[in-house]
């Protein structure tokens, strides 16, 4: 048997290329559905556990597939903001905690995500270094967000502008690190969590300056009226929040009507959950409540309506691929004309050419499983976290 194995060993590394080229086609034929599978399997379980763990979110009428990316991936939000308001509401009620999100903003090209200190609990998030957020301008990293920003605890960053043309209503706020999330394997880890007031100030909705009551601020003074001083374009806003000027920032208007993106709606219990999800089930109001397991189960249906056709079609490819596999190892034998005669004559047997053979076509599917298993372990280990790349 050794010299069979030999034999055909000899002859696919004289004819390397054409090994090479059978080997990448079986093996691509091979990994490309099971590749598909490991991705589809591995996202569904990601997409599921998330919304699993958010049981209901609150957020304008509209598309609510859209209202549970932005809330549960941080996606840029699509739909308008709701009030601040329903956050209020929710936690007067009694039934259920609300955690607002304001999803406006990024740094870097890492979401901003405005909330408040109970999405730490909620998310059971641990800080790695430093500490969580405690005062107006101050921000946390996510692990990723850290690592792609460059930054740690006791370093700075600065937001970026909602758009292009949007010079009017936010300005670039420099936020001081205060702490790094230990890594989770969630959205989490991209994320600059702050404050949701920070977020405010970064929409323009509060500002600090200098006091132009005190001694000494006559150059900034446009007017003078006897309860009211006009500041003239001297006066610039705070682009930095530190403790000494913490006091002169101040919002403009009521904040019950200050926006948030979305809500997490955390219920007291269940029959809490189901007395809300029949308050908000009237079509035509203000806000959605949707539920991010059902939403979720939607994209999955359509992620595995996806699977199936590229499955079919990776069917018809394997198909050709052996096609053309099995017509390339004929015509080899035809064109082997004469070598396999040879080895007849000098007293090879035909069960052991044939063996040869055999031996041959053995190798060259054997190697291209290996090669199928080797990149369908890689794409369980790193496809996810390399599509999650692709898509932020």
């Amino acid at each position: 048997m050794n010299d069979v194995l030999y034999l055909a060993w000899r002859y696919l590394r004289f004819n390397r290329g054409k090994a090479a080229v059978l080997v990448g086609s079986i093996g691509l034929i091979l990994f490309l559905p099971a590749a598909l599978q490991v991705v589809v399997r591995q996202g569904t379980q990601a997409l599921t556990a998330r919304a699993d763990a958010t049981p209901l979110l609150l957020g304008a009428p509209g598309s609510a597939t859209d209202l549970t990316l932005a809330a549960l991936y941080f996606r840029p939000p699509t739909l308008e903001p709701t009030r601040y308001a329903e956050v209020e509401h929710l936690a007067a009620s009694g039934l259920a905690q609300a955690i607002p999100l304001h999803l406006r903003y990024e740094s870097s090209g890492q979401r901003i995500v405005g909330t408040t200190t109970d999405y730490f609990a909620f998310r059971s998030m641990e800080v790695a270094s430093g500490r969580r957020f405690a005062m107006l301008g101050e921000c946390v990293l996510g692990a990723s967000a850290a690592e792609a920003l460059g930054v740690g605890v006791g370093e700075t960053i600065l937001s970026s502008p909602a758009g292009a043309f949007d010079v009017a209503g936010s300005f670039p706020l420099e936020m001081p690190v205060v702490g790094v999330l230990a890594p989770a394997g969630t959205p989490d880890d991209e994320a600059v969590l702050v404050d949701l007031k920070t977020a405010w100030v970064i929409s323009g909705l509060a500002h600090g300056h200098d006091d132009v009551t005190a001694p000494g601020a006559e150059g900034q003074v446009l007017e003078r009226q006897e309860d009211n001083v006009v500041a003239n374009a001297s006066l610039l806003s705070y682009t930095r929040i530190t403790p000494d000027n913490l006091d002169s920032f101040h919002f403009h208007g009521d904040p019950a009507g200050f926006p948030v993106d979305a809500i997490v709606v955390v219920p007291r219990d269940r029959k809490s959950g189901v007395v809300l999800r029949g308050r908000y089930a009237e079509p035509g109001g203000e806000v959605q409540m949707v539920v991010p397991r059902a939403v979720i189960d939607e994209v999955v249906a359509t992620l595995f309506s996806i699977r199936n056709a590229i499955l079919a079609v990776s069917l018809g490819l394997g198909l050709a691929t052996i096609a053309t596999a099995t017509l390339v190892f004929a015509l080899s034998i035809r064109l082997r004309r004469r070598e396999l005669e040879t080895m007849r004559r000098i007293g090879a047997p035909r069960q052991r050419v044939r063996a040869i053979l055999a031996t041959e076509i053995l190798m060259v599917v054997a190697t291209a499983v290996v090669l199928a298993s080797g990149l369908t372990l890689l794409v369980s280990r790193f496809g996810v976290s390399a599509l999650r790349l692709l898509g932020s």
